[in-house]
């Protein structure tokens, strides 16, 4: 094969067209080197690249056209038209969630690509809501400058972005790890705690002279355990009753879990809050702190070492270890100062509903207030998770504020 020839079919879409197609150019000697097709609400766009030999370009052209006439459809052919060629650079994914999303930021992405010498190949929307979800599948693009770039820009934009490079690695992830205050659940577990036990102005003072940076997170965690010093032990589960689930966190994980990822939580707050929650979301691994409890009661003392920054970081290395799964195919989500260690070694570090710091800092950010739009960044479709829940019978509670059972 010495030639080429590029054939676009488009128009309504029916049953057929590729099969008609195909048997119009079956007893012709060319070979297909790409294919694909697209269909968006009823419209059809089916393109084919053909090797063929130079004298048969002619030929070839008129079988297409008279394919296409036959289907109702249109036509367009190049001659020469090259097979796509891999840049140097690589491939990306860039996800962009927006709610809603707006044609200006389609328009500043796709010109921040362009400015950089990049391609869009391919776009397709992963999703509707909670939010419109498109992924921009591109070439001639380095990841980590378009990564800071976007992510810069996203703000003003009115988006989140996540870029990705292409590739195995991207569908190939299979441990996540989440922090849970503000980011599993909505709530703050100590302050839940504070407030039966009457110190919540106490506790919110020291949780603000922490955020002034006049203390670290494990003086200020000692000091506001402190507060809850004879507290009854019957507490732990009288808040664990009262926490509720982020919007989606339930609809994450379990599809998180269909998909063969092992999921585990990281919480600068307390095991046995947590560890009901985990279990009802089917979680494989928790790493808390621990209070200490004597005749029945809060001591105001931690036990053992603290999760802190570090410890989350700490945790999540060894949670990698322990099922196998190298550092780049890990996923780490959370919302502060605590968790950017742990955002930072992870192969996909993303910022939910986080301060500006920490989405600086991530390498994909969520401001949305649903945490299943995380699926979206993973290249799962609103569809295939709507799928699969029907199968098990779930229908409509993708995003809803979810409370745990009890």
């Amino acid at each position: 094969m010495d030639g080429s020839l590029l054939a676009i079919l488009s128009g309504r879409d029916r049953p057929g067209v590729t099969a008609a197609l195909f048997d119009a150019l079956r007893p012709y000697p060319v070979t297909v080197l790409d294919l694909e097709q697209l269909v968006v609400r009823g419209r059809l766009v089916l393109a084919v690249l053909l090797g063929l030999r130079a004298q048969d370009v002619g030929d070839i052209r008129a079988v297409v056209h008279s394919a296409a006439s036959k289907l109702g459809m249109e036509a367009e052919t190049v001659p020469g038209a090259p097979e796509e060629v891999e840049s140097g650079r690589g491939r990306v994914h860039v996800t962009v969630l927006g709610a809603p999303l707006r044609p200006g930021a389609v328009a500043d992405l796709a010109t921040e690509i362009a400015q950089r010498g990049g391609n869009i190949d391919r776009i397709r929307r992963i999703a509707s809501y909670p939010v419109t979800a498109v992924v921009f599948e591109g070439s001639g693009i380095d990841v980590l400058e378009m990564r800071r770039i976007l992510s810069a820009r996203a703000r003003e934009m009115g988006v989140d972005v996540a870029v990705q490079a292409a590739g195995l690695t991207r569908r190939g992830q299979r441990l996540v790890v989440m922090d849970v205050d503000s980011t599993l659940i909505q709530d703050e577990v100590i302050d839940l705690l504070a407030d039966l036990a009457g110190a919540r102005d106490r506790v919110a003072a020291i949780t603000e002279a922490a955020m002034r940076g006049e203390m670290d997170f494990a003086e200020s965690l000692r000091a506001r355990v402190a507060a809850l010093e004879g507290l009854p032990e019957s507490a732990l589960g009288d808040v664990a009753q009262r926490i509720r689930l982020t919007p989606g966190a339930r609809t994450l994980c379990r599809t998180l879990k269909r998909l063969g990822f092992h999921v585990c939580l990281v919480s600068g707050g307390f095991t046995p809050v947590i560890e009901g929650l985990a279990r009802d979301l089917d979680v494989d691994r928790v790493r808390a702190n621990s209070l200490e409890v004597v005749d029945g009661r809060l001591t105001g003392r931690i036990e053992g070492a603290i999760v802190d920054r570090a410890g989350k970081r700490q945790a999540l290395e060894e949670f990698a270890a322990e099922f196998g799964v190298p550092l780049s195919r890990t996923i780490a989500i959370g919302d502060g100062a605590n968790d950017l260690d742990m955002l930072e070694i992870a192969g996909l570090g993303v910022a939910f509903n986080a301060k500006p710091t920490v989405q600086a800092a991530a390498d994909a950010s969520v401001t949305v207030p649903y945490l299943d739009s995380v699926l979206f960044l993973l290249g799962v479709t609103r569809e295939e998770v709507e799928t699969a829940d029907a199968a098990d019978g779930i229908v409509g509670t993708a995003s809803r504020a979810e409370l745990p059972p009890g």
